[in-house]
């Protein structure tokens, strides 16, 4: 279970206050997948790094029972000047993974050869995106959070990634943001909302996205 409890958060650009969630309390039940919803800049995305961990409220409390991963191909977290290996190294050891594991697995199936070595800042985008998805799906979670699946090299490799998805979300929950009705109503069970600050939560994802479309209109 994943439950945000009166959770505020807002971000200061240029003197003005962006409020992305107003004191938002929800729970995200385990055994159940989530389409999150909302149109650009409702704050879907806010949502899942504050889940994640990666960002934090300005006020209230998340509290996690499960094993919840970062936003699935999110790169932000690796350090620029440290290699390929080094950032493997360094997440598995955080996760308190096998590092050898880690590493051999995130190798073979980012398919990066001697770049691995290499700091990532040299990296092209391609390249990241494929470190940064072979690194999550080398980790087991409990709860795996997608914003927006994108393509990741070409169709040889995006059917090896959607094979290793699809093998992880066989024993695991999913909160998913998508502008894709079709990719929400494949993975979900459930829906939510953002709008206004706040997060609608439905029991079927067809009321969710029958609210999203009339935020649509």
């Amino acid at each position: 279970m994943i439950q945000l409890d009166r959770i505020f958060k807002f971000y200061r650009t240029e003197g003005h206050v962006k409020i992305v969630l107003d004191h938002v309390s929800t729970v995200f039940e385990s055994g159940r997948s989530y389409g999150l919803m909302g149109v650009n800049g409702a704050g879907k995305s806010t949502t899942l790094r504050l889940i994640a961990g990666t960002e934090l409220p300005n006020s209230g409390r998340i509290r996690r029972s499960v094993r919840v991963s970062w936003p699935l191909g999110f790169a932000g977290g690796f350090h620029p000047l440290m290699t390929g290996r080094e950032n493997i190294k360094f997440v598995a050891r955080a996760y308190g993974e096998d590092i050898r594991k880690v590493i051999d697995f995130v190798e073979d199936f980012s398919e990066l050869g001697d770049y691995v070595d290499v700091p990532v800042r040299t990296y092209s985008s391609g390249m990241m995106a494929r470190l940064a998805f072979g690194l999550s799906m080398a980790i087991d979670f409990d709860c795996y959070l997608i914003d927006e699946i994108t393509a990741v090299g070409d169709t040889r490799f995006q059917a090896k990634c959607r094979d290793a998805f699809n093998r992880r979300r066989e024993n695991s929950d999913l909160i998913m943001v998508s502008h894709s009705m079709q990719t929400i109503k494949d993975y979900c069970d459930r829906g939510a909302v953002v709008v206004d600050g706040q997060i609608i939560a439905f029991e079927s994802v067809d009321k969710a996205i029958e609210a999203y479309n009339r935020l649509n209109r």
